[in-house]
């Protein structure tokens, strides 16, 4: 995982037996990387992709082996690059780079692929659905990469208010093999807009879902976590099962909210304990401006069954805020980044880096 910008190894271990019930949750910085400033890390089949803060840098890493390879980038990068990590049918490990991003002036759509074996890029000519395609929230199973996507705001007609409150959803493939994007694929929930989708995979076999449902009724906060894991899934079709379903309510009326535009709400499961782990900033209520900030952490939220919620603070989380001038003088904005972990956990790997 990350957290403030650096990488650690997180090590979970669920404890059910009646005398010695609990959690216990160990995190540990990993020295290796500590050069460079790490957003975020991709896993794929016992191998690492580590993307800089400034999106400037990639080294792919092999923990098992204790390999390191830096990614060699050109000068076109941008902070909105999103990366992929898998392999073909022939395991042969690439990177996909998605330079999508349609608020630019020339609104750049490019896609390159690198390749292990040959250490070089090549651009890549892929017909896109036309779909918002969330390159920044994904996971591999079976050596592709699976996003959550929505139809496409500009073919949705608004309402009388001149506001679209309704998208249909859909996951999205992208097959290393065929180096193409699979057909639109369904998702086991209809999800309101900006309401946070987050994926994880279970032994690199099946893609898990998180589905934060934060519903009102009548006035008042319902609001549940559903987990969804797939029983079949390929590049072109893709069966579900509900996994576990939490009830928020409780937490969410003050203020608990995963944020999956800040990089919250990532998580993974334990199918065996039928527990899952989700990584976020421990609450999101305004601040009053007459009070002083108060301090938030990096928490661990677990989750089981039968009612069962339990948050890990992981320590404090420095707000990465600027200064910045208001009506009433100087202030200072809010910005927390949230721990991201891997959407997977780690198997070694054999594959040579050097």
């Amino acid at each position: 995982m990350t957290m403030d910008s650096k990488v650690c190894s997180v090590k979970f271990h669920s404890r059910k037996e009646k005398e010695e019930e609990g959690e216990d949750l160990a995190i540990k910085q990993v020295d290796l990387l500590n050069q460079v400033k790490i957003s975020k890390v991709h896993h794929c089949d016992g191998l690492l992709l580590c993307v800089a803060e400034d999106k400037s840098r990639l080294v792919i890493w092999n923990p098992y082996l204790g390999q390191t390879r830096p990614i060699r980038l050109g000068d076109d990068f941008h902070w909105q690059d999103s990366y992929a990590l898998g392999y073909d049918m022939n395991r042969n490990h690439k990177i996909v780079r998605f330079q999508d991003y349609y608020e630019h002036p020339n609104k750049v759509s490019r896609y390159e692929i690198y390749q292990l074996s040959s250490n070089s890029w090549r651009d890549l000519k892929v017909h896109r659905p036309d779909l918002d395609i969330e390159f920044n929230h994904s996971a591999s199973v079976k050596g592709n990469t699976y996003f959550f996507a929505q139809e496409n705001r500009k073919y949705v007609e608004p309402n009388e208010d001149g506001e679209i409150t309704d998208l249909e959803d859909f996951l999205i493939c992208f097959d290393f093999t065929t180096e193409t994007f699979g057909p639109p694929l369904p998702l086991p929930f209809h999800s309101g807009i900006d309401e946070t989708v987050t994926f994880s995979s279970v032994r690199d076999e099946q893609l898990v879902v998180l589905y934060h449902n934060e519903g009102v009724y009548y006035g008042d906060k319902i609001s549940t976590v559903e987990f969804w894991v797939t029983t079949k899934i390929e590049p072109n079709s893709v069966s579900w099962s509900m996994f576990l379903q939490v009830n928020m309510r409780p937490v969410s009326l003050t203020g608990e909210l995963f944020n999956h535009e800040m990089g919250g709400g990532t998580f993974f499961i334990d199918e065996e304990q039928k527990v899952a782990v989700v990584f976020d900033i421990d609450g999101y209520l305004p601040t009053l401006p007459t009070l002083p900030e108060r301090v938030r952490y990096h928490t661990a939220f677990i989750s089981g069954q039968d009612g069962y919620f339990k948050p890990v603070s992981l320590g404090v989380a420095p707000n990465r805020g600027e200064p910045c001038q208001s009506s009433s003088g100087p202030c200072f904005a809010s910005l927390y980044c949230p721990p991201v972990v891997c959407s997977s956990s780690y198997l070694p790997s054999l594959v040579q880096l050097n």
